[in-house]
């Protein structure tokens, strides 16, 4: 996260540099794809296909984010939100909506928790999240000319390009292609390092949308402590959650880490463009607590492979 801060900081205040970033710049949006690809990829040749069924902890940490989301939209509209505060609310609800991250699989990996696990609720996550998104956002952006099927194809083809495929592709070269499948598994920790790429990229992206915010100080530090005290909630409830089926780092991850590169994706296109900040910010959160729990994990020794 600081190599991304210092790296687009030093860009966007060196002139010299001008020209590279200019370069990079149409690239940058799809950098990222590439990157969840290649991290869902490794990680799904990682995984027993058989032991993708859900469980009872998946069941109780969606019903939690519907709650979560239903009550942020039930306030914008009981207390007919507008400006500053509607887009407060907006910055919130992109952070919960937002479907679980794909590199959640990773770190949960690192904690010792069931891959298998986190691969199947990642695609329930998303499932809802596909769902959840077109029955919401029209009614606190009523201004949107999206209609409720077009955007939930719309979000539905993201998810599948995303999930589905690395998914199919890792299904083919772990049963067709076996000294292929043997040289991606025996690399160590390559979905780790790859997830640590993205969020450099990612990082950077962030520092850069909060720079160029056209809002006061301010506000933004409002959205940013908001987002901070939301991340700690969502982890904590997760592992509250969790703690009652044996899961407790499964469940605290799939609730707390989120797919926040398309969380800013579906609050630029869909709600105030300035509710990014929300999480653009909890990138941070989230990561810092990730950092934390893997220290933590190594600390005592029971640090895995990912």
């Amino acid at each position: 996260m600081l190599a991304g801060t210092v790296i687009y900081l030093i860009f966007a205040n060196v002139p010299a540099l001008a020209p590279i970033a200019d370069w990079y710049a149409p690239y940058n949006p799809t950098v990222m794809p590439v990157f969840m690809f290649g991290i869902l990829f490794v990680t799904f040749c990682k995984i027993d296909f058989r032991k993708l069924l859900p469980v009872k902890w998946h069941w109780w940490v969606l019903l939690q984010q519907t709650v979560c989301v239903f009550l942020v939209v039930g306030i914008v509209l009981l207390f007919h939100l507008q400006g500053e505060s509607l887009i407060v609310m907006e910055s919130i609800l992109a952070c919960i909506i937002g479907p679980c991250a794909a590199a959640a699989a990773v770190v949960t990996a690192k904690l010792g928790g069931s891959l298998e696990q986190m691969t199947t609720y990642t695609f329930l996550s998303n499932f809802l999240t596909a769902v959840l998104i077109p029955i919401c956002f029209p009614l606190i952006e009523p201004s949107s000319d999206r209609s409720f099927m077009a955007a939930l194809l719309k979000i539905l083809v993201d998810v599948s390009t995303v999930l589905l495929i690395p998914m199919a592709l890792a299904f083919f070269v772990k049963h067709y292609m076996h000294r292929f499948h043997r040289f991606i598994v025996g690399v160590k920790d390559l979905s780790y390092y790859l997830w640590g790429l993205s969020l450099t990229i990612v990082t950077g992206t962030t520092v850069m949308n909060i720079c160029h915010a056209a809002s006061t100080v301010g506000f933004i530090v409002l959205i940013a402590v908001l987002s901070l005290l939301l991340c700690f909630f969502q982890f904590g409830s997760g592992r509250l959650i969790g703690h009652y089926f044996n899961s407790t780092v499964e469940s605290g991850q799939a609730l707390g880490q989120k797919n926040t590169a398309f969380a800013i994706w579906i609050a630029a296109a869909y709600l105030n463009p300035l509710s990014t900040v929300g999480p653009g910010c909890y990138i941070v959160w989230q990561n810092l607590i990730n950092s934390l729990e893997i220290w933590a994990c190594r600390r005592k020794g029971e640090e895995h492979f990912a």
